[in-house]
C-alpha cells in the first residue's frame, strides 16, 4: 500500500500519510463499539509491529503509512495525534482519522475530506488539537443506538454476536477504502465507498 502515487489520481491535493483509528485502552474495551477505529487501523497493520510513541499511543509502518492508535482515552485523542503529527510534519490533510459513529447504521461508511466532529468526542480532541476541521475522515457505523440506553453505554457496550459479522464485511471495506485513498486518491475513495 504505498501512497506515493495518490497525488496523481482522484483530484486529490495530499498524500496520505497517516491513518488513525480512534478507541480506548485496555483489556474491556477492546470488543466495543467505540473501538471500530482500533480494530480498522490493527486490520491494515497485519503483522507490523506497534511501537511506543512518548507515552501516548502506538504506531507501526505499513509501506508508506504510518498507523497510530492513541493510548489516552477517546476524549483526549487529540493530544497522541497532534503530537505525533507535529514530529513526523504530517499536514491536517495528509491525516485520516477513523472511527465509530452511532448516527450510521451498523456497516455503513462515511468517508469525508472535512467537517465537524458530529458529536464524537475522540474527532473533537482531535480537530482541537489541529485548530482546523479540515481533517479527512472515516465513519463506520455502529448504530442505531439502543431504544432507552444511554449513548455512552450504548458505544462502550460489545456488538452482538451477529453483528460481528456485518462489522467484519465493514471493516474489510473500511481497509479497501484505506488502501483506495493512499493510492488513488481520497476523491476516488470517496466517489467509490460513500454510499450513494
Amino acid at each position: 500500500m504505498s501512497p506515493e502515487t495518490s497525488a496523481q489520481g482522484g483530484g486529490s491535493s495530499s498524500v496520505l500519510r497517516l491513518v488513525v483509528g480512534l478507541g480506548n485502552p485496555g483489556q474491556r474495551y477492546v470488543r466495543t463499539r467505540h473501538n471500530v477505529g482500533f480494530r480498522l487501523v490493527e486490520r491494515l497493520a497485519g503483522d507490523g509491529a506497534w511501537r511506543n510513541f512518548e507515552g501516548l499511543g502506538q504506531w507501526c509502518r505499513e509501506g508508506g503509512l504510518l498507523l497510530a492508535k492513541p493510548m489516552t482515552f477517546m476524549n483526549e485523542s487529540g493530544r497522541m495525534v497532534g503530537n505525533f503529527a507535529r514530529f513526523h510534519r504530517i499536514k491536517p490533510s495528509e491525516l485520516l482519522v477513523c472511527f465509530d459513529d452511532v448516527s450510521l447504521a451498523l456497516g455503513r461508511l462515511r468517508l469525508r475530506a472535512r467537517g465537524s466532529s458530529g458529536g464524537q468526542k475522540g474527532m473533537e480532541s482531535v480537530l482541537g488539537a489541529f485548530g482546523t476541521e479540515d481533517i479527512p475522515r472515516l465513519r463506520v457505523g455502529i448504530g442505531p443506538q439502543t431504544p432507552g440506553m444511554d449513548c455512552a453505554a450504548f458505544v462502550l457496550s460489545p456488538f452482538r454476536p451477529e453483528e460481528e459479522e456485518l462489522l467484519e464485511k465493514a471493516l474489510d471495506e473500511a481497509a479497501a477504502a484505506v488502501r483506495a485513498a493512499a493510492v488513488e486518491g481520497l476523491e476516488t475513495a470517496m466517489n467509490r465507498y460513500n454510499p450513494s
